[in-house]
């Protein structure tokens, strides 16, 4: 929830839209997608962007694109196409998603999957190189794993990363649909690294927590190889939804919200790894995208999820023992140093 629980601005947009105009076809123009490009384009330094709904929606349109990129573009056989993923990757939960992840609980039951995926080790730059081959189009990866417990790449990576794509003619494609939006401190997580990829994916966030829609951020070379009526959405770059969307981009820029996740993250890890806990293994974390790993004797993170729930502060456990906080952008010094005493309280019991 990055703008915060119901932002005035974005629920009078929403209001407003509503009683004007919900949904039209794809196939006539409506005056909010049009301005909702310009602006999404201006700000993120696109050429194209493309709205869906969902995460998961925007990450197999990116799928699709770069596969007909190589077989149009790059010259690769048909059917031959390969899309490199990092493991324990989380990109959503449809089919062909499902089928390169490497968590048992996402696969297990719902085969066969599709073909066309390689998973390399996270943050391996050597192993992601001896991958590639003439038949790769894209690879596919979070700035910053956040299902997986908040895995932050080790430094270099990415630019890395962006540099032998750039080399073998491959699509980095960029799953900010967590990491992007603010919440690591910079509009995208790339920007931290100075990078910019071919394909980005946003989302959560873009709906102010008001309407889900997400976007495919690209250049005129890559989604310029989908042609009218080749992939789309009922639902997708609908007014109320772009309107919605464009105050959210709006607050979040000009309320501050971007600048304020990197004080109040630095704040917070500062007063987390100040707790005196056997507990604690480790804390890490970019902006406002922050996890407390507990170490294997202390019982598991859900139980200290439950407790802290109790005292008010909803936190969520992954890999039974890592606790990831992510509060909205909005949040104030009082209420970071709130957040860490309960930590200090539940982890020094």
């Amino acid at each position: 929830m990055n703008q915060g629980h119901c932002h005035p601005k974005i629920l009078q947009a929403m209001i407003g839209q509503a009683s004007r105009l919900t949904l039209t076809s794809r196939a006539f123009r409506n005056d909010q997608l049009p301005l909702f490009y310009e602006e999404l384009c201006s700000l993120t330094r696109s050429h194209k962007a493309l709205p869906m709904n969902s995460g998961a929606e925007a990450v197999e349109t990116a799928l699709k694109v770069a596969r007909k990129w190589g077989y149009e573009v790059k010259g690769v056989p048909d059917g031959a196409a390969e899309i490199i993923v990092c493991a324990n990757n989380f990109h959503g939960r449809t089919l062909a998603i499902i089928g390169f992840s490497s968590d048992p609980t996402s696969r297990n039951g719902f085969g066969p999957f599709a073909p066309g995926f390689k998973v390399v080790p996270f943050g391996n730059t050597e192993a992601l190189e001896q991958a590639i081959t003439r038949n790769t189009v894209a690879f596919l990866v979070e700035p910053i794993q956040g299902e997986a417990g908040v895995i932050i790449p080790p430094a270099g990576y990415l630019k890395a990363a962006r540099e032998l794509c750039t080399r073998h003619n491959v699509i980095l494609i960029l799953d900010e649909i967590q990491t992007g939006l603010g919440r690591t401190g910079r509009l995208l997580a790339e920007d931290h690294d100075g990078i910019e990829s071919d394909l980005t994916l946003i989302g959560k966030a873009l709906g102010g927590g008001f309407l889900p829609i997400s976007a495919v951020l690209s250049n005129n070379e890559v989604l310029g190889v989908l042609k009218p009526g080749e992939h789309g959405s009922t639902f997708g770059g609908n007014p109320l939804a772009c309107a919605v969307a464009r105050t959210a981009l709006n607050v979040l820029v000009h309320e501050g919200m971007i600048e304020n996740a990197e004080r109040m993250g630095a704040r917070l890890m500062a007063a987390l790894r100040e707790i005196k806990s056997a507990a604690v293994k480790e804390i890490r974390g970019r902006g406002l995208l922050v996890a407390v790993e507990l170490t294997p004797e202390a019982g598991g993170a859900r139980a200290y999820c439950e407790r802290l729930a109790a005292r008010g502060l909803l936190c969520k456990e992954t890999h039974d023992t890592i606790i990831r906080i992510s509060p909205p952008l909005i949040i104030t010094a009082e209420q970071t140093d709130w957040i860490a005493e309960q930590f200090t309280t539940v982890l020094q019991d």
